[in-house]
């Protein structure tokens, strides 16, 4: 059996470990199901995966093999994925046929936050689509529309928990009701469909420019982006990778506007989550 998730890209600007949208770029998890059996060619992956952990966290048995088309250390969610696939397998395995993720949902939620440390990843690749976390729950924005979502991914990678650890305590009065408003704004604009608010609704005052002073190719291309006619644009999660948002026609030409010391991914916003084939 073959659990597929999709990437994350986290934060979408001002909404800090709250908002994240799953991306159709995915990873693949192939285990053993009730009755069946592994693929003579299959290589078991090592056991110190966060995948393969996340699957023995829930009681998962037999060897695993996890294959990723997500750079690892880019901002897009590689251990959040690696996590939840490993999650839905065990649950899969336990359950027998006729499982299907979002039937553990709350499960998988609260043991997947629990590893990775935060939802603004998880969630998407649990729910696919746009989903705001927070308190323990996780809720779909409705997205009216369909845009193509260009990443310009660097060669350099960061780490998660450094990045974090460089971000201020605590922040102004004046700086936390911008980012209230432009995460609200956001919320709104997305579910309204109201492109010509994204821009605005993604400026971010919280953490994107301590961010960008360790990655500053990643501010170059961002501004590259929005000067290339993208809707908006943030750094995806931790960075150093930057997402965009734009009509779909205008992909190719916005890629082709980017840095060239990076690659872009034209990649489109999934809708389906995690799921489960024999």
């Amino acid at each position: 059996m073959i659990v597929r998730v999709p990437a994350s890209s986290a934060n979408l600007g001002p909404g800090f470990d709250t908002l994240g949208l799953a991306l159709s770029l995915y990873l693949d998890l192939s285990f053993e199901g009730t009755g069946g059996a592994r693929p003579a060619d299959a290589v078991p992956t090592e056991e110190e995966h966060p995948g393969v952990r996340a699957f023995r966290q829930l009681g998962g048995t037999g060897p695993v093999t996890i294959s990723s088309r997500i750079p690892m250390g880019r901002g897009l969610g590689f251990s959040g994925s690696a996590r939840v696939a490993g999650l839905v397998a065990a649950l899969a395995q336990r359950h027998g046929p006729g499982f299907h993720p979002l039937d553990e949902a709350e499960q998988l939620l609260h043991v997947a936050t629990a590893l990775e440390g935060h939802a603004d990843n998880i969630a998407p690749s649990i729910f696919g689509g746009v989903v705001a976390s927070a308190g323990g729950h996780a809720v779909r924005v409705p997205l009216p529309f369909e845009p193509a979502v260009v990443v310009w991914v660097p060669p350099s990678t960061t780490s998660t928990d450094q990045s974090r650890a460089a971000l201020c305590p605590s922040v102004p009065f004046a700086d936390a009701v911008f980012n209230v408003g432009r995460t609200a704004l956001l919320v709104a604009a997305l579910a309204a469909g109201n492109i010509h608010a994204l821009r605005t609704a993604t400026e971010d005052r919280l953490h994107q420019d301590q961010r960008f002073a360790r990655s500053p190719g990643s501010r170059v291309a961002l501004e590259a982006a929005l000067d290339a006619g993208a809707w908006c644009g943030w750094l995806s999660g931790s960075g150093p990778t930057i997402a965009t948002l734009c009509a779909p026609g205008a992909a190719d030409e916005l890629a082709a506007a980017l840095p060239p010391d990076g690659h872009t991914k034209v990649l489109t916003v999934d809708t389906g989550g995690a799921v489960l084939t024999p």
